[in-house]
């Protein structure tokens, strides 16, 4: 199946972009069909309902259901002074898991995945295919084609066309929604510090309780070794030892819930009344300031549920409802509920609540347990962090970094080495700095609440724009959860001296190298578009101007996806000469999570056909697995000579310039039928060798009728040579000096320390060709 469409090239030729299928024999609406629903979520029978959900346990729920160990600790440093404190506190942990996990996260935000991915990004991408907010300008009208690039309508003068309108009208509204989002990012990569710190911490903590004479150093070293052991571990990928995960966890739910009910019927019975909100009340006129700040330590409980929702790739929401409502909540209420019981008559054990409430028969197992559901917690945000890493490299946020896929059926599982060793250095630096449980916890709490602060200022847009929610129902949703949420913010902001800093330090460090990258990217990309080549230059390149075609083809790498890239006039005026073959290669990524295999590429003639000059767009989703080396390469040359087929099958059917086979395939059929499939084309040249002349044009070969794939594949024969920019950013004099910092030496110093663009592309230095030129900008 072939698609034309017409596009503005701006100085290119009138010409037509194919959008390139592996099936060109099926019906365009049956085709169209099976892609559409290739990509809605399944109904799944009950069994495979309840394994999902079994499986989701070890991936999703290990960082929340790990909180018991630390909460109370951190909620109560000082101690407890009235045991109606442990009843007040256990109170606002029951309704806290009750309106944010439960109501607001795997009710709602859960639902506004995108196409499954859920997180940050997630979101984001939904904003840009609703709305022109994306700062790079690289969308094309045929992206909006794809199969998975999935958006609603409104009425022009609805109240959603008026957001979307204000919100695409200013440059700085833009800028702002973007650095909300880089925000929400870097406090989710700081989780990705904490939760393994705190988690890895609590556990071994338990050592101590059993052995009190035991130093501290102890403790700290055993999670120290542990944290090495778990960073030095993810190069093997979850895939691998994933089937240990949900075993784990399921069994440490039950534990922790099984041991609720047993201290709640040993010890008091009474903190059930906890139930009841007014004991929130009574706990907040006692405490005053003191309750107050509390909430930190008390938001504990509900933390994981930005990874919850960041982690949702691997499952259908309705598995995650299931877990929660099911298994997770429960089990939570319970363990809360039996650590309070427990604490209303030893309220002196407060600082290890959790393991002094263990019965002795069972203690080491518990330990055991625990220490393993810690990795599991700290194995999910670690993963959570490379993939949102991913997503914000995918859209121009980020450094290129090396990107290892760890399983060939989960493209989601990947491991970053280079991020994998900061996030250990940080971890370890983090858990040895601190070296307790209440400084860390005060930490992540501040990391936890402003990605939820984010995230309620997405979900908004989200339901205007997407979701057409009545402007009531937003304003409703909006306004409870920034109570709630504000509330536990205006909380940790009593504890920024207290450890609360270092997320806020973390995410600085991240947020300045995310928004430098994305500026300097911009400001190169805009360069590029205002200093593309016009196509009166091209089509006056010939042998009077001493041009010399030399046999080969030549891929020309290019952030653009029109035009003529200025590298390509830089490379002629210092070598006049280029390939009898030109291809363009632009390889840009969408605000999809995917494209289909058979929708990633769009070819394009340049200029006559004599010129054998052609583009060729590679789109990606931010979640897609980059072919980049030799299967891309063949990717790109099947396309390329499916198209110069019906290219020239066409040139008999028609009349018109503008074409397209979609709409006129039934009705050309009978003139010039296509049932080819490019599987079966012969990219095969003949026996004799092709000798391309040097020193005139290869529109020659037209006027012998040589047909223009066996041209395509002698020049491919004669080698393929990768031409790339190597390209030197700097500011201009007069620039301000912020930008200049930004652009002369922090951008500078990150493309200097990113991967090459060769390395990216596996190009071998024997077919590489850089081209140096300088950019002021």
């Amino acid at each position: 199946m072939a698609s034309e469409v017409e596009i503005d090239e701006g100085n290119d030729t009138k010409g037509s972009m194919w959008v390139l299928d592996q099936k060109l024999d099926q019906p365009m609406d049956e085709e169209a069909g099976r892609l559409n629903n290739m990509y809605r979520e399944k109904k799944f029978s009950a069994i495979l309902l309840l394994r999902l959900a079994f499986q989701s346990l070890g991936v999703v729920y290990g960082d929340l259901g790990t909180s018991p160990l630390y909460v109370f600790y951190n909620t109560f440093p000082h101690g407890i002074e009235d045991t109606e404190d442990v009843v007040g506190a256990l109170s606002l942990i029951i309704y806290s898991l009750t309106l944010i996990p439960l109501l607001k996260y795997v009710f709602i935000v859960c639902r506004a995945n995108d196409n499954g991915q859920g997180g940050t990004f997630a979101l984001y991408s939904l904003l840009c295919r609703h709305a022109k907010v994306k700062i790079i300008p690289n969308q094309h009208r045929t992206d909006e084609e794809l199969t998975t690039y999935s958006r609603s309508t409104f009425h022009e003068k609805s109240f959603p066309a008026k957001i979307k309108k204000w919100l695409e009208a200013n440059a700085f509204r833009r800028n702002a929604l973007l650095m909300i989002v880089l925000v929400g990012t870097c406090m989710v990569i700081g989780d990705g510090i904490l939760t393994p710190a705190i988690s890895v911490l609590s556990a071994s903590g338990g050592i101590k309780v059993d052995h009190p004479k035991m130093s501290n150093d102890v403790v700290v070293l055993v999670a120290v070794i542990i944290l090495v052991g778990l960073f030095s571990m993810q190069h093997y990928g979850t895939d691998r030892v994933g089937l240990l995960f949900a075993p784990i966890v399921l069994l440490w739910f039950l534990l922790i819930g099984g041991i609720g009910i047993f201290n709640i019927c040993t010890y008091d019975r009474s903190v059930l009344r906890a139930f009841s909100p007014v004991h929130m009340y009574r706990y907040f006129k006692r405490g005053r300031k003191d309750g107050w700040t509390s909430l930190g330590g008390i938001m504990l409980s509900i933390t994981g549920t930005e990874a919850l929702f960041a982690d949702l790739s691997h499952f259908p929401v309705s598995t995650i409802q299931l877990a929660f409502t099911v298994v997770v909540f429960p089990c939570l209420l319970l363990a809360y509920s039996g650590q309070a019981a427990y604490l209303m008559l030893n309220k002196e054990h407060v600082v290890d609540a959790f393991y002094r409430s263990i019965p002795e028969r069972i203690y080491w197992p518990v330990f055991v347990v625990a220490t393993l559901a810690a990795i599991v917690a700290s194995q999910a945000t670690i993963s959570a962090t490379f993939s949102i890493i991913k997503q914000a490299h995918a859209l121009g946020c980020f450094p290129r970094v090396k990107v290892v896929h760890t399983s060939k059926k989960f493209l989601g599982q990947i491991y970053i080495p280079d991020i994998n060793w900061i996030l250990m250095v940080l971890c370890i630096a983090v858990t040895a700095g601190f070296r307790n449980q209440s400084q860390i916890g005060n930490a992540y709490g501040t990391a936890v609440v402003i990605v939820m602060l984010v995230t309620t200022l997405l979900m908004t847009l989200i339901m205007l724009l997407v979701w057409h929610c009545h402007w009531i129902l937003v304003l409703l949703f909006t306004f409870f959860s920034l109570v709630i949420e504000c509330t536990y913010f205006s909380a940790v902001l009593f504890k920024i001296n207290q450890g609360g800093w270092v997320p806020l330090v973390i995410a600085a460090a991240f947020l300045v190298i995310m928004y430098v990258w994305h500026y300097g990217t911009v400001k190169r990309y805009e360069f590029e578009m205002h200093s593309k080549v016009s196509m009166a230059w091209i089509l006056g390149l010939g042998p009077s101007l001493g041009l010399v075609r030399v046999p080969g083809i030549g891929l020309v790498y290019t952030e653009l996806a029109s035009g003529v890239p200025h590298i390509f006039s830089h490379f002629i005026t210092n070598l006049p000469a280029i390939h009898s073959v030109v291809v363009f290669v632009c390889v840009k990524y969408l605000p999809v999570y995917m494209v289909p295999a058979e929708e990633r590429f769009l070819v394009k003639r340049i200029g006559p056909k004599n010129f054998h000059m052609f583009r060729c767009v590679a789109r990606y989703g931010y979640k897609d697995l980059h072919k980049k080396d030799e299967e891309f390469e063949r990717k790109l040359f099947d396309n390329l000579f499916t198209f110069v087929r019906l290219d020239s099958m066409m040139e008999g059917c028609s009349d018109s310039d503008e074409y397209s086979l979609y709409g006129q395939q039934t009705q050309q059929s009978r003139e010039c039928p296509l049932h080819t499939s490019t599987s079966t084309m012969n990219h095969t040249t003949s026996s004799s060798n092709w000798i391309v002349p040097a020193t005139t044009s290869s529109g020659s070969h037209g006027d012998t009728e040589v047909d223009e794939v066996e041209f395509l594949s002698g020049c491919r024969d004669s080698g393929v040579v990768h031409i790339m920019g190597n390209t030197v950013v700097r500011a201009r004099r007069e620039s301000m000096i912020p930008k200049k910092i930004a652009i002369d030496y922090i951008y500078a110093f990150l493309r200097k320390i990113c991967r090459e663009n060769s390395v990216i592309f596996n190009v071998p230095h024997e077919s590489l060709l850089n081209v140096g030129q300088v950019f002021y900008v």
